[in-house]
């Protein structure tokens, strides 16, 4: 018990006289404010001196409405009150001779409607109910005179009146609210029966304490417990999200790849055009895009002549889209809606003695989607081009696996698929094993020769793909809806490890 007493803090030492009394009087009785007085009670908690009991009420209160209502009556008693004076009234006058508002109007008609209690005939409402049923007082009238009331003592007919007042604006609301209970154990009653010094112990060990013999010979030091749990430290550390960029750059990086960068607003010329993206196709559409009401300038002539004309006539045997290409729709603006704009831009910017060549990025893309479990209007993209005059579809593959594999994937699956810049394409698809579902990544393919001959000057095998990033940090850290990867929820973002090695 003396090793108990020289562990006490100056504020467990004004607590410990009053620990049979409620909380609130601890707080009154020792000076203190309630936050340090529960500090305290959690600390002897600790020490095995009390248990500490967290009692949870639920109780219905008037809102500001209600406490209105209860004094004046029910908009609705009110409304059947003119109409028993008077039998019938004109709609049109009664919310002014009843002293409603229009929602109260709306409410109290809809209340009594459902009742029998009026009829309504050619703009005018008329009483429907006899004195005995104009006198019963309703359950939600009984109901407010109830109330404050425990929720936990409503009865069937409470329920039913309290759901149907839930409905309305401001006349009832719940609230919970928690009570500490202080329950003495062994220890805390043979420490409250103790002598507990007043003489002052030395709390903190500092450079000002140790100066002078003075400040702290002879003096008495409080005795501190090791065991005794603290809290715990978090310090800072990167987004768990970050992390997972900087982990599949590395990936593609020991895959001997160079990154990509470039703006997050780009021309329709890079984004669809340079991409062999007809200017009717319907991405292109303000339904799937966010577009700026900004036009920009277009790249050199020759080049911009190069895509006009593979738009409109085609290359290389092929026929185009067999259309007027515009360039004014190509001078307008929007909010990248993949990475593969970067990869177009990096082929103009090659030559033909720096082949073979591999590139990645991995940067945020925009499209105008419903948000939903799996689908967000912004979203990370991981794009990848390799270069190479001896590249084929099995090799574009094998580099989708290995990158796969190194995320933790091992159950993917090709479908073949269309996309316009692309032939052969595929789509890659992973097993989600809690909803039981294939969640399709991104697509593949290698680039049509209407993308790398007026890019690139020739047709040479371009493998290139765009990888959805997103769902991949949701399935590795089990988030189950997109939305809860950027909530800023403290406790949550310090639980997260980072699972990539």
């Amino acid at each position: 018990m003396e090793k108990l007493i020289e562990s006490l803090s100056p504020n467990e030492r004004r607590i410990v006289p009053f620990l049979k009394e409620e909380v609130s009087m601890i707080c009154s009785k020792s000076n203190l404010d309630k936050v340090s007085v529960l500090r305290s009670l959690d600390y002897l908690s600790n020490k095995k001196v009390l248990k500490l009991e967290v009692i949870r009420k639920k109780m219905i209160i008037l809102g500001v409405n209600g406490i209105l209502y209860k004094k004046k009556g029910l908009p609705e008693r009110r409304f059947l009150n003119l109409l028993n004076e008077k039998r019938m009234v004109p709609m049109s006058d009664i919310a002014k001779l009843a002293g409603l508002s229009p929602d109260e109007f709306k409410a109290s008609l809809g209340a009594l409607k459902k009742k029998a209690m009026i009829e309504l005939k050619n703009g005018k409402v008329f009483l429907n109910a006899n004195p005995m049923e104009i006198a019963k007082k309703s359950l939600e009238e009984i109901f407010l005179e109830k109330v404050p009331i425990s929720y936990d003592s409503l009865l069937s007919e409470d329920n039913f009146a309290l759901k149907s007042l839930e409905k309305r604006k401001n006349i009832v609301e719940i609230n919970e609210s928690s009570e500490v209970k202080v329950v003495l154990t062994d220890i805390g009653e043979k420490l409250l029966n103790s002598k507990i010094s007043d003489e002052e112990r030395i709390e903190v060990i500092n450079s000002a304490l140790l100066k002078s013999d003075k400040n702290w010979k002879g003096k008495k030091f409080r005795r501190y417990d090791v065991n005794s749990p603290v809290p715990s430290i978090n310090g800072g550390k990167r987004h768990f999200v970050n992390q997972s960029i900087d982990y599949a750059r590395r990936v593609w990086t020991d895959l001997g790849f160079e990154e990509m960068s470039g703006s997050m607003i780009q021309s329709s010329f890079w984004n669809f055009d340079a991409l062999f993206t007809a200017q009717d196709h319907p991405v292109r559409e303000m339904q799937d895009t966010f577009f700026l009401n900004r036009i920009t300038d277009l790249p050199d002539k020759k080049l911009v002549k190069v895509v006009k004309d593979c738009h409109e006539n085609g290359v290389s045997g092929s026929k185009g889209w067999r259309y007027s290409w515009d360039e004014e729709d190509a001078k307008k603006t929007c909010l990248r809606t993949h990475t593969t704009c970067l990869s177009a831009r990096k082929l103009t910017e090659l030559k033909k003695e720096d082949l073979p060549k591999k590139f990645f990025s991995l940067g945020k893309n925009f499209r105008n989607e419903t948000v939903d479990w799996s689908h967000g209007f912004e979203f990370y993209q991981t794009e990848g081009v390799v270069i190479d005059k001896d590249a084929t579809f099995r090799h574009l593959l094998g580099y989708l696996k290995q990158f796969y594999k190194k995320m933790g994937f091992n159950d993917i699956r090709f479908r073949p698929a269309y996309f316009p810049y692309t032939e052969p394409s595929v789509e890659i698809d992973v097993w989600h094993p809690e909803k039981k579902v294939w969640l399709e990544l991104g697509g593949a393919g290698i680039f049509r020769p209407e993308i790398t001959i007026p890019l690139f000057g020739e047709h040479i095998p371009v493998l290139a793909w765009g990888q959805g990033f997103d769902r991949i940090v949701m399935d590795f850290y089990k988030i189950k809806d997109l939305r809860d990867m950027y909530k800023n929820n403290l406790t949550k973002l310090r639980e997260m490890k980072f699972w990539m090695k």
